[in-house]
């Protein structure tokens, strides 16, 4: 996914194991400055194991993964800058639902870049035909990351009740693209 700034790139099992080698690994990876701050607030070994392990089981999840969040160069002299991660909890369930979750280096926030990744992460949902809504959850404190999702049209719909994060939702509407029924 390409948007104005950012490029975001999914992950995949070399990402995955380089993530384990530690930051400089993943620049060499991604082609990025990693910022000092690596890995992100909220973003857990455990969250690396668990894309790793949905890969390994089936590769072709990849588009409903963890996405590396890349600030593109402005020119030809300057090396492209890891920011961030964002991206799907998994493939749409059954029932048309989608979950997203993103998180910004340090350095990096509050610079519009976690804004940009969630519009192209809901314009990819909407473009596959059974997701009819996508959730997301956050901490009541991260009011930065509440701000994100009012943003980009998601609706407050309640606390988890396992958890007890807010949750989130946008649902399709007119100007998304259409849903195609099942066949």
């Amino acid at each position: 996914m390409i948007t104005e700034r950012l490029q975001l790139i999914a992950a995949t099992l070399d990402l995955c194991l380089a993530e384990g080698v530690g930051p400089d690994a993943v620049g060499r990876a991604l082609g990025a400055q990693v910022p000092p701050s690596w890995p992100p607030p909220v973003f857990e070994p455990d969250d690396v194991d668990r894309v790793r392990r949905r890969l390994e089981r089936d590769p072709a999840t990849a588009p409903w993964t963890l996405c590396y969040v890349v600030r593109r160069s402005a020119n030809a002299d300057n090396l492209p800058s890891l920011v961030g991660v964002a991206g799907f909890a998994g493939p749409p369930s059954p029932d048309g639902a989608v979950e997203i979750g993103y998180a910004i280096a340090v350095e990096h926030q509050r610079r519009g870049y976690a804004t940009e990744a969630v519009r192209a992460l809901v314009t990819h949902a909407f473009a596959e035909p059974g997701v009819a809504v996508i959730v997301a959850f956050t901490f009541a404190t991260l009011e930065p990351s509440i701000g994100v999702l009012r943003k980009t049209g998601f609706e407050y719909v309640g606390r988890d009740p396992d958890s007890g994060l807010m949750r989130f939702e946008r649902r399709r509407d007119p100007t998304d693209p259409p849903v195609q029924a099942a066949a």
